[in-house]
């Protein structure tokens, strides 16, 4: 029997090296990596594949490797894409995951971080166009607006933001931003890296990425 994406999230022990590694950062003052950005990577990245046409057990590797994607920060930020594949691949074989599947999966994850991504496979294409399109002010944790950094303030200052696929060619990044707190430029010179690596992951799902920040095409 496969091991399904609701295998994982009902995993006491994967919950915990999530719930360990937010804590990590949130120690160290990054935004929220918790459950509800694990979960909405899995979502995303599992819905890119949905509308390209591919098959039910693809967007469900998606979905598992966007709810492990993150847990080697419970070891450190530094090379956590790696550390959690290493993790990822322990757990995985440990429950009896096919081994062609599991790879898939460990392959995604280490190679989603921006210092050493690439979009190896569709999962990881996926998975690294729902990372990097998580930008919402619900992340942040600092309560005081007077002492956001810029990675707070472009956090703050989106207030809405989706992922949709258009006609099978277009892979579009929908964001409301509220320029009162920042910049689009602003938004540049923290995300212009993960936008260029979007494109990339797009263009191995065969199609283009596209950036449209307050209704107005930016990319």
């Amino acid at each position: 029997m496969h091991l399904t994406y609701e295998d994982i999230r009902k995993n006491d022990e994967i919950k915990t090296y999530i719930k360990k590694a937010d804590e990590s950062l949130s120690a160290m003052g990054f935004t929220e990596h918790s459950f509800a950005h694990v979960t909405r990577v899995a979502q995303i990245a599992s819905e890119i594949l949905d509308e390209l046409d591919y098959s039910d057990r693809d967007q469900e590797l998606a979905s598992i490797a966007g709810y492990l994607h993150d847990i080697g920060n419970v070891v450190n930020r530094n090379d956590h894409g790696h550390t959690g594949a290493v993790m990822a691949f322990r757990i995985l074989d440990k429950l009896n995951m096919d081994p062609e599947e599991t790879a898939t999966i460990i392959t995604a994850i280490g190679n989603h971080d921006e210092k050493s991504a690439f979009p190896v496979n569709s999962v990881a294409a996926a998975l690294m166009i729902a990372d990097k399109s998580d930008v919402r002010f619900t992340r942040v944790r600092n309560t005081d607006i007077a002492s956001f950094d810029i990675h707070d303030r472009v956090n703050y200052a989106v207030k809405e933001s989706k992922v949709s696929v258009i006609d099978k060619k277009i892979i579009e990044l929908r964001l409301k931003l509220d320029t009162t707190v920042c910049s689009v430029m602003d938004y540049f010179e923290i995300f212009l890296g993960r936008m260029v690596l979007c494109r990339k992951a797009a263009e191995k799902l065969n199609c283009q990425f596209k950036l449209t920040i307050n209704g107005q095409k930016v990319i």
